[in-house]
């Protein structure tokens, strides 16, 4: 794994009680009744410093919002994720100015499908609106870099700090705060509770939800989940300028053995190692009685030897998680809170990519709260905040819904089968495919191909 970057050496914000005049008043100094300290009040609290908080975070730091970003972890720390950005999520970073030319980070130029006895590479399409490569680089560094540039821009990082719920307004019903635990590193509580005080909160604490949960935003069943399993490996193609889908998984030779559920990936990271994994929608029959680890183990025996895909060369163990696709928890604002990536479902269905959307989510949810606080708190600023998950649906809404469409399809064995087969020998329809899976279209001059996704995301219901 790469070294996680250095600690930047960052300016501690002017207290709230050194503040100007008119910008202090726009921070509610009351929590639960009593007085909360200078250093617990911000104009936003963001919970999760992932990539969607840190995004979120960083652009309201660089508008001059106080925020406050809380992390029940500290840096670096490890999540459960495939490790490889899309075009997509290369453009974020780029607006965000991240550095991508330091060491650590692996670009690639496009995607090596396998499948039915077929292998094909597909470049990125090359497009205005957005970057012609990806990006690969572990959770375990991306996290922390992203983190730092949001707390590098202004925002008060604060780890270790177990965020347990919200505090609400006794005679609004609406949040204006949250109260949280310190803990140490292995969570366990480390001192007496706080309050943290804030007229908005944004809520990206991940699959777990359990911000939005305690607000009474449920999860919805008719929206497609996965599970995906990955770990890292030491192998020679750690530097391979593609990733690779598996789009068939089997224990032996093709055809004539069994055939797992499922679909795979191997992402090269640059270090020596790769991102290998492998995932199932719940739209397979498969999804609740599938052993991952033992799957992904059988499949990976009957990977060529000398690409190193053995129990010798793991060099971290196989860890699973829950991908909650296709917009799965709404609203994604209620009573001042703002869901943003993994706790508002922001999944891709088609390809199980979450970074980007978490990082343009964050950028949107950023920019409609920098409005909302120029504006008084009450009916003006809630119209604003009220914009966001319009916002939201205009942008995803129909493709997620197509996106819903596919995850249904492809957890059919007989519909995977026959698409593969006949599908991948064709090298204009799977440069199609491509787009279509990873969202990457141009808006108002791109191709025929564009022209066709982009119409069918806007006739596409956004419910």
């Amino acid at each position: 794994m790469t070294a996680a970057a250095p600690t930047p050496e960052v300016e501690r914000p002017v207290p709230a009680a050194e503040w100007p005049d008119g910008v202090a008043g726009q921070v509610s100094g009351q929590v639960a009744g009593h007085r909360v300290p200078g250093d617990r009040q911000a104009q936003v609290i963001v919970v999760g410093a992932g990539p969607a908080g840190a995004a979120t975070a960083y652009h309201l730091a660089t508008a001059g919002v106080d925020v406050l970003l809380l992390d029940k972890q500290s840096f670096p720390r490890d999540k459960i994720c495939g490790d490889g950005l899309t075009p997509r999520a290369v453009k974020q970073l780029l607006a965000m100015g991240v550095d991508l030319d330091q060491p650590g980070w692996q670009k690639n130029k496009g995607l090596r499908i396998r499948g039915a006895g077929h292998q094909i590479e597909l470049p990125w399409p090359d497009l205005a609106s957005y970057p012609p490569y990806g990006m690969a680089r572990a959770r375990m560094d991306l996290d922390e870099v992203l983190a730092r540039h949001a707390q590098k821009a202004g925002a008060r990082l604060m780890e270790r700090i177990s965020v347990t719920g919200p505090v609400l307004d006794e005679r609004t019903g609406r949040v204006v705060g949250v109260t949280a635990r310190p803990v140490d590193d292995r969570g366990r509580r480390d001192g007496a509770d706080l309050e943290f005080s804030a007229p908005i909160v944004i809520a990206a604490d991940g699959v777990s939800a359990r911000f939005g949960m305690a607000l009474g935003i449920e999860r919805r069943e008719d929206r497609p989940m996965a599970v995906a399993c990955r770990a890292y490996y030491r192998t020679p193609m750690h530097d391979d300028p593609w990733m690779e889908s598996w789009l068939e998984l089997w224990d032996g030779p093709v055809g004539a053995s069994n055939q797992l559920p499922g679909y795979g990936w191997i992402f090269p990271l640059g270090d020596g190692t790769a991102n290998v994994g492998l995932g199932i929608l719940n739209s397979s029959a498969a999804f609740r009685n599938i052993d991952y680890k033992d799957s992904m183990r059988r499949w990976l025996a009957n990977t060529p030897e000398e690409l190193g895909f053995r129990d010798e060369n793991l060099v971290a163990p196989i860890r699973s998680a829950a991908l909650p696709m296709g917009f799965n928890r709404k609203p994604h604002y209620s009573r001042g809170v703002l869901l943003v990536g993994d706790s508002g479902g922001m999944v891709n269905p088609f390809n199980g990519e979450g970074i980007d959307y978490a990082l343009e989510a964050g950028a949107m949810a950023a920019e409609i709260v920098v409005q909302a606080l120029g504006r008084p708190s009450g009916a003006g600023r809630e119209r604003v905040l009220a914009e966001y998950p319009a916002a939201l649906d205009a942008a995803y809404g129909g493709y997620f819904t197509l996106g819903r469409v596919f995850a249904k399809m492809i957890g059919n064995p007989t519909f995977m089968k026959q698409a593969t087969k006949y599908g991948l020998p064709r090298r204009g329809l799977m440069r199609f495919t491509l787009k279509l899976m990873a969202n990457l279209t141009d808006p108002h001059d791109g191709d025929g191909h564009d022209r066709i996704i982009n119409a069918l995301a806007r006739v596409a219901p956004d419910a």
